[in-house]
Parts: C-alpha cells; sequence; structure tokens
C-alpha cells in the first residue's frame, strides 16, 4: 500500500486529468436522484389453518337450582395501554427503521449510460493516450449490460478501473529468474528513457535479494552514462565494467560475458546507448550487441527490458515495434509516471502487444521503481481509492 500512495500522490496529472474529466462528464446532463433503492420482494400469505369444530354439549335432563347472583364488584382501574416496540416518539420499531434507511439515502448526482456519455468517455480516454481501439474497447465492455443505467461519477470510476486492471492483468509479471549462470539481462530503449537509472535500481534490489550482479556499461559514446552507473554500483557495492570512450558496445558485452562466468555472478545486467527508433545505423549497432554475446551463450540475451519513457505518449507504441524487431523484446519497464498527463498508454500497450510489465517507476530514489500491481495502477489512473 505504500507504493500505491505514493502512485497516486505522484501520477498527479494522469489521475487528475481522468478524475476531473469523469466528473465533468456526469456533471454534463446528470441530475442529483436517489439510489435505485432494492427491489422489496413481500413475503408470501401464509396458508390459513383450519379451524377445529368444537362439539356442541348435550343438554342435562336433571333440574338444577339456579346461583345465587354474584356482588358487583368495584369499577377496576384502566391498565396502562401496552408500550409500543421501539420506544416513547410515536413510531414503531420498523417505522423508525425506514425512517433512518430514507434519511440516509441522500441525493447524489447521477447521469444515465448513453450514447452521448460514450462518447464523451472515449474522448477522454482518447486524451490521456489509451488509443482509439483501446478506448472503444474498454467503453462497449463498460456499457454492456448497464446502458441506460443512471451511474455516479464514483460508480463510473470504478467501471473504468475494473476494466483496466482486466487488461493489465494478464500482463503483470515480476521480471523471471533463471538457474543459468550468468543470466543475461540486456536493457534498451531511446534517450532519455531513464535505462541506466532503471539498471541501478534493479541490480541493487537484486544484490539486496542475494543475487551476484555484475553491470556493463555499454553506453560508452556517454561520458555521464558511465559514471551515473558507477555511482549506482558502488551505493549497491556491485561491479561496474567499462570501456574507454568511443569503445565498440559489443566488445564489452562480450569481455563483460566472460568475466561474470569466471566470478559465477548470478546476473549480468548490460546497458545500451540510447538509439532512436528511426536511425537504422543504431538499430544495427544494437543487433551487432546481440549477435556478439550469443556467441558465448547462444540462449542468450534471456531478458531484453525495453525502458519507456510514459511521457512520450504514443510513440512509445512505435518503439516497442522496432525494439521487438531488431532485440527480441521481453518485458517492459515504464519510467516517469510521476510527470506525465499520458499514464494511459500503458494500458494501450497491453492490450495491443501483450508484452510482460516488470515494473513501474515514480521517482528518482531507490524504491521508487516497484513491480507493476494493475488494480493499484487502474485506482490511481481513475483517481479511485485503493481498497
Amino acid at each position: 500500500m505504500a507504493f500505491f500512495t505514493k502512485l497516486k500522490d505522484r501520477l498527479f496529472k494522469s489521475s487528475s486529468k481522468l478524475d476531473q474529466g469523469l466528473e465533468a462528464i456526469v456533471e454534463d446532463g446528470g441530475e442529483a436522484t436517489l439510489p435505485d433503492p432494492d427491489p422489496v420482494i413481500p413475503d408470501p400469505d401464509p396458508e390459513p389453518r383450519p379451524v377445529p369444530e368444537i362439539p356442541t354439549p348435550a343438554p342435562d335432563p336433571s333440574p338444577r337450582p339456579e346461583p345465587a347472583p354474584a356482588p358487583m364488584p368495584a369499577d377496576p382501574e384502566p391498565s396502562p395501554p401496552p408500550p409500543e416496540i421501539g420506544g416513547g416518539d410515536g413510531a414503531g420499531l420498523l417505522t423508525r427503521l425506514f425512517r433512518r434507511e430514507g434519511a440516509a439515502a441522500a441525493p447524489e448526482l447521477r447521469r444515465a449510460l448513453d450514447d452521448d456519455m460514450l462518447e464523451q468517455l472515449e474522448e477522454l480516454l482518447i486524451s490521456a493516450d489509451m488509443g482509439v481501439d483501446t478506448a472503444l474497447r474498454v467503453t462497449a465492455n463498460m456499457a454492456e449490460g448497464r446502458f441506460g443505467r443512471k451511474l455516479s461519477s464514483r460508480e463510473i470510476k470504478k467501471l473504468l478501473a475494473d476494466e483496466i486492471a482486466r487488461i493489465m492483468e494478464p500482463v503483470a509479471r515480476p521480471l523471471p529468474l533463471y538457474p543459468r549462470r550468468p543470466q543475461v539481462v540486456l536493457v534498451v530503449g531511446v534517450n532519455g528513457s531513464g535505462k541506466t537509472t532503471t539498471i541501478g535500481k534493479l541490480a541493487s534490489q537484486f544484490k539486496s535479494a542475494g543475487k551476484k550482479v555484475v553491470i556493463a556499461a555499454g553506453d560508452t559514446f556517454r561520458a555521464a552514462a558511465v559514471e551515473q552507473l558507477q555511482v549506482w554500483g558502488d551505493r549497491a557495492g556491485v561491479p561496474v565494467l567499462t570501456a574507454p570512450e568511443g569503445s565498440d558496445p559489443a566488445s564489452l558485452a562480450y569481455d563483460a560475458m566472460t568475466r561474470a562466468q569466471e566470478d559465477g555472478a548470478d546476473l549480468l545486467m548490460i546497458d545500451t546507448a540510447g538509439r532512436l527508433q528511426n536511425r537504422a545505423d543504431l538499430m544495427e549497432e544494437l543487433a551487432k550487441i546481440v549477435r556478439v554475446i550469443r556467441k558465448k551463450d547462444e540462449t542468450a540475451p534471456h531478458n531484453t527490458l525495453l525502458v519507456l519513457d510514459a511521457t512520450t505518449g504514443q510513440n512509445a507504441l512505435s518503439q516497442v515495434e522496432t525494439f521487438q524487431r531488431i532485440s527480441d523484446v521481453s518485458g517492459l519497464v515504464m519510467t516517469k509516471l510521476d510527470g506525465t498527463a499520458r499514464g494511459g498508454v500503458l494500458v494501450a500497450l497491453a492490450d495491443r502487444f501483450g508484452l510482460p510489465i516488470h515494473a513501474i517507476g515514480v521517482g528518482e530514489q531507490i524504491d521508487d521503481l516497484a513491480p507493476f500491481d494493475p488494480e493499484e495502477f487502474a485506482a490511481a489512473l481513475t483517481g479511485l481509492d485503493a481498497a
């Protein structure tokens, strides 16, 4: 729950946008109405019981003396009426019970789920970068069996959160660990997506879990990236292998695999230079890294993590397509959810590609990267409180 609180607090742009948008949709054309009461089904009338016949006594033939008249008793004092069940306000228990229930049912702003409302919902989800196809599918599922019903904003948020969680549930999987040593994790993504920080956080978390980790600083073109990895390595107590600036990153990856095998490392995490998916030369260089490390282990890399920046919105879809074709992406990590109004793109990615989402990040601290929880994410995105 601690990460959910942080996620909801920091996912403020997406959350507030959907939250406020849903409130505005209900206000537009809604009216204050009482909730629909539950139907009261009366108990069936009991079947009348048969009344037993009382036999008439036969007349006594022998005469009897008439009894003397008894004296008239004094007028008795009138007995107080029996108290009514439930108290002294003149109302019975059931009367007061229903009176309380009626008082509690305050009017609430509701709007009928019709075509106009569905169109507004679709536009709102598309503006949150959920994508046209996913937005249409989500709203259609929300309306199924509920078309024409009057719904409050909280009920709509709950329906939307449930539908988002349903889409995200199959892809919420932690990074798999294999008995193969070293397990090679190749981390790819475009410039500025948060690859280096993600590697540092994952390495620190695996080291804390008792794993022996080695990092290869494969972004040999940026000295700042190497220095940043070295800072994380020092913090986590994890060795960072480097090469001179401008060196061949594929050669460094090969040497790192040799070192990891000699050291008996559990995990080798290889950073790569940020590259644009529309630069064929850079993408070919990434493919070369894959070919070279497979000379040491034909099953490597065992994981290829694509780190995505949530602020890129729908552009993340084209990044997944390109990197999946070049490096056979096995899972996703989404960063910078704390700085975007486009958190819905994660739903579109899950709906379109079905790739595992291993973790999400909402900040720069070590505990700001956590395993992906679909229900917490859906609740934070829609502004619905966690159960």
